[in-house]
């Protein structure tokens, strides 16, 4: 049925007739039908999969469900002839707000291609009203307002399915809500988020403060709420447990559908934790069985069958700890459950470090999860490395069979097909359609490695591109930017690891430069996107450094012509789409052994985008695939860094006081240029902390980072040249498609 037909049988008007507004309902509505037609209510198999996670940023939907249901060209089409046009249609859709930065997009991505593989597996979360937080600059400061997104007509179907969960003193009842997951010419599965109905915006006041107290109307009002007092960390608690009992009862209540004994549970469900935040429906499970009559022992075995683990960090504070006496406030009748876990675990091995709770009376999330699970795997091979090796060494010393390494993968159907399509129309026009279905068809690119003319059409491409962001920036956002300078490129969430001060003082070196005469062969844009958690001083102080930079610059007549910094607002999944697909260089700069995987590089450098940063997470596999001519690789190596932990002999001050360069860049921070601007207070505090710990090593890079920055923009000025390395970028990203890091999790984890 065309959108034309649909209209008219379900509205009585032609879709020339109707409003942009009514034109956007009847949309939403036609794809949630064809995706209702594709939901195969009977699993292929006997097992499905249950992929819990905190978040799942699944972006915009309207025109990746086109896409997956083969139809949107014909949509787009059809609209065009009447005059209409579908980019207004897809403006029109609020992105929701249901996760933060690389974790939620990845579960997005993988739930897109367990779909579109055909594979019976479904997400499980909560939905939150306002999401993280609207990031909005004033004064070039970071300030939070509530980011509300649940409109109507919306994605999301209310469905008659309620579970009571025990809070505290507190007794709640749960309502579910479906968002269809449509695969690539596939099986629909579904994304279930539990909330509240009893929530209620209206508690928020002042920028995104509420009372934390009152449960019953803050439950799934935020994601990852300020945790900066016990209030906000409690809640935390309140939110993980709320949704992973919900999650628990759910399984159970389905399997138990399908003919599930409970004592073979582990035949019909797999549960992927997704990172630590879900890690309590291991004591929940246990204790949900033992209430329905299965012993103790047994109901261990089973949840320990049935329970995966995805770790995603290695830094040890991202590791949750939480104090005993927190979650006897919380969930006082998982207590006893996870005393009697630590007391096996105690039994069995007499290494304190291996414990579930820990001297100072903390239950390590974590170590519930190795313990009780069958499976514990990283996200890059790095990450899986170091994890065996340092971080959870003890762990694989005596689970050696249950770590394995799954790398990151993102979508292509979104990150290429929806928010590139001109780059897959050249694809396509040089080696067919293919790629669409199996990214690994994308190597036949690596032919036209030396054909001048495909390599000046992929340049024009490019250059389209950057003309379309342009515009778009203009319109929305009201930044203007040069679409004939390089356009470099860092964005992903603000964490000291990642190293945006770093980024930031080699911007100040390029300022102070062209201040002096030396001005670069082709004009540099760089690009910031990335929000701050509300309590993390530091991230919040290196955006305002950034903010002033972007001040201070651009209003520069000496030196805007050359040099512009841009910090985008509120950066999200539908800016990612626009500048994605305009990117040169991709920075991933973060300090070596301290980033899982990162996906944000997989997506730029399917997109053309040549890679610049440090031998961390997935960037060791990109360089080991498009060879170190086609990549910009700078820093000290993780066994460099790990060692330098281990020795404690990082002193940011010795490389401040032995180098001018370092010392005038830094101190630059406080500059009376930079004063005039900022506020003292956030400037000196970031200058301080960069001089005085630097927990993160800025300093220990940032000369190689220099120079290594500007051999990338002296070999960007030979245009072929380039192009090359951009062809050779594309034509090898095929290995980071999810739908292999989802066959790879069938094969060796889930095994549905």
């Amino acid at each position: 049925m065309t959108l034309n037909e649909y209209t008219t049988a379900h509205l009585g008007r032609s879709i020339e007739k109707l409003s942009d507004r009514e034109l956007y309902e009847a949309l939403l509505s036609m794809i949630r039908d064809a995706a209702q037609a594709k939901t195969d209510a009977a699993c292929p198999g006997k097992k499905k999969l249950y992929y819990i996670s905190a978040e799942f940023l699944v972006g915009r939907l309207i025109s990746n469900n086109l896409i997956n249901l083969g139809i949107y060209d014909s949509v787009r089409d059809e609209l065009a002839a009447a005059g209409r046009d579908i980019s207004r249609l897809e403006e029109m859709e609020p992105e929701p707000s249901l996760g933060n930065g690389g974790l939620g997009r990845l579960a997005a991505c993988f739930l897109d291609s367990i779909a579109t593989m055909g594979l019976c597996g479904d997400g499980i979360g909560l939905n939150y009203h306002l999401g993280l937080f609207k990031q909005v600059f004033e004064n070039n400061l970071q300030r939070e307002m509530p980011n509300p997104w649940i409109d109507s007509p919306t994605w999301l179907t209310k469905r008659d399915i309620s579970y009571t969960v025990r809070l505290g003193n507190l007794t709640v009842r749960s309502s579910l809500y479906d968002i269809a997951i449509i695969g690539y010419e596939n099986r629909t599965n579904q994304l279930h988020l539990f909330d509240l109905d009893s929530v209620d915006e209206g508690i928020v006041t002042e920028g995104i403060s509420f009372d934390k107290n009152d449960i019953e109307k803050n439950l799934t009002l935020f994601l990852y709420p300020d945790d900066s007092d016990e209030a906000g960390r409690l809640l935390r608690i309140f939110q993980q447990y709320f949704m992973v009992s919900n999650a628990a009862q759910y399984i159970l209540d389905e399997c138990a559908s399908r003919g599930c004994t409970l004592h073979d549970l582990y035949d019909y469900a797999v549960i992927q934790i997704n990172d630590t935040h879900p890690a309590m429906v291991i004591p929940e499970l246990i204790r949900l069985l033992t209430e329905r009559g299965i012993g103790w022992d047994e109901a261990v075995d089973i949840v320990t069958k049935t329970c995966a683990y995805t770790n995603h960090t290695i830094l040890a504070e991202a590791l949750e700890k939480w104090p005993v006496r927190y979650l006897k406030k919380v969930v006082p009748q998982l207590v006893p459950i996870i005393e009697i876990l630590d007391d096996r675990v105690r039994r069995r091995f007499h290494d304190e470090s291996l414990a579930v709770i820990d001297r100072e009376d903390r239950v390590h999330m974590a170590h519930i999860a190795i313990h009780y699970g069958f499976s514990v795997n990283g996200v890059a091979y790095l990450h899986t490395e170091i994890l065996k090796s340092t971080e959870l060494n003890r762990f694989y010393r005596v689970y050696p069979e249950k770590f394995n390494n799954k790398t990151n993968g993102i979508t292509f159907r979104r990150w290429l097909l929806h928010c590139n399509p001109l780059l897959t129309d050249w694809i396509a026009s040089r080696i067919g359609d293919g790629f669409k279905r199996d990214a690994r068809e994308l190597t036949k690119l690596t032919a036209f490695l030396d054909d001048e003319r495909a390599l000046k059409e992929l340049l024009a491409v490019k250059q389209q591109n950057r003309e379309a962001l342009k515009q778009y920036l203009r319109e929305n956002l009201a930044i203007e930017i040069d679409a004939a300078s390089i356009l470099d490129v860092q964005i992903k969430r603000l964490h000291e690891y990642k190293r945006q001060q770093l980024n930031a003082l080699c911007v100040i070196r390029k300022y102070l430069e062209i201040k002096a005469g030396r001005l670069p062969k082709c004009p540099i844009t760089v690009i910031f996107g990335a929000k701050a958690a509300p309590a993390y001083v530091i991230a919040r102080d290196i955006i305002h450094l950034i903010l002033c930079l972007s001040q201070l610059v651009n209003g520069d007549a000496q030196v805007s012509p050359y040099l512009k910094v841009i910090m985008v607002e509120n950066y999200n999944v539908t800016l990612a789409e626009k500048l994605i697909p305009a990117c040169d260089i991709s920075e991933q700069i973060s300090l070596a052994s301290k980033e899982a995987s990162g996906t944000g590089n997989m997506k730029l450098m399917l997109n053309g985008a040549v890679t610049l940063g440090t031998l961390d997470g997935a960037n060791v596999e990109i360089a080991q695939l498009v060879g170190m001519d086609n990549i910009y690789i700078f820093g000290e190596t993780s066994e460099q860094v790990i060692a330098h932990y281990v020795k404690g002999d990082y002193r940011p001050g010795a490389f401040y006081e032995k180098d001018p360069v370092i010392r005038e860049t830094v101190d630059f921070i406080v500059s009376p240029q930079m004063l005039r601007i900022g506020r003292e207070e956030n400037l000196r505090r970031l200058h301080g902390e960069l001089l005085g710990r630097d927990w993160f090593m800025t300093l220990l890079d940032f000369e190689e980072y220099v120079r290594t920055r500007e051999r990338a923009y002296e070999d960007f000025n030979d245009r072929m040249g380039w192009a090359r390395k951009m062809l050779v970028n594309i034509s090898h990203a095929g290995y980071f498609s999810s739908d292999r890091t989802v066959g790879e999790y069938n094969r060796d984890i889930w095994r549905l």
